[in-house]
């Protein structure tokens, strides 16, 4: 199977380019999935196009490393492999597929530190001394000055999120860092709606009370 054995793409942009140019648009989930099951080689490659660029820019954002990103999304893709012909279809495989990167993430990474480093190097410089990856897709429209204030307001809430307690963190992310349906995090944390709402309420009430402080002590 070709895909185990290239290498994953290297940057969210390639892994992009490559499932729009892999994946047909006339095969739904559930057609791969059959297929699969009944041995077709080609259709595992074909879900690795579809959902190359998902799994990556997720495992980049958890992890806030591309190489270790390229590992990760490496290892979730053999995971999904092995356990694709028992998906039953109770959640989309899109959703199945996110559950599987996040569980694999925090098993690698640990719960406790799982956003922390990620949302850290959103903000910080690159290794190799590149522009902050948040000033590089920062809206060009804005000037000097707003690019300056808003990349001052990232770093706080990042400072901020790190004092937010792991469970709500991880809710709050989710939803506003990558912008999931409280449904979709219901099924890729396995808990219930009304947990979802609650966890992000008091995530935000927590991130709020913590800006509230920081602001204060900077008056």
């Amino acid at each position: 199977m070709t895909v185990l054995t290239s290498s994953l793409p290297r940057t969210a942009d390639d892994a992009n380019r490559r499932a729009d140019a892999r994946a047909p648009a006339d095969a739904t989930d559930h057609d791969l999935v059959l297929r699969h099951r009944y041995g077709d080689a080609e259709a595992f490659d074909e879900i690795y196009a579809r959902y190359a660029g998902l799994v990556y820019n997720l495992a980049l954002r958890l992890s806030g490393r591309p190489a270790q990103a390229e590992d990760l999304a490496q290892e979730v893709f053999l995971r999904i492999h092995r356990h694709l012909a028992r998906f039953q279809g109770r959640a989309s495989l899109r959703t199945w597929i996110y559950r599987v990167t996040v569980n694999h993430c925090r098993s690698k990474l640990g719960r406790k530190r799982l956003f922390t480093r990620s949302i850290d190097a959103f903000y910080d410089e690159g290794d190799d001394g590149e522009e902050p990856r948040a000033l590089q897709i920062a809206d060009p429209s804005r000037g000097p000055e707003e690019h300056a204030l808003a990349h001052d307001a990232a770093r706080q809430v990042a400072r901020a999120l790190r004092q937010v307690k792991p469970v709500f963190r991880e809710a709050v992310v989710l939803r506003d860092l990558e912008e999931l349906r409280y449904e979709e995090i219901a099924e890729v944390l396995q808990i219930r709606i009304g947990t979802v709402r609650s966890r992000i309420a008091r995530g935000r009430d927590q991130l709020r009370r913590i800006l509230a402080a920081d602001d204060g002590a900077n008056d």
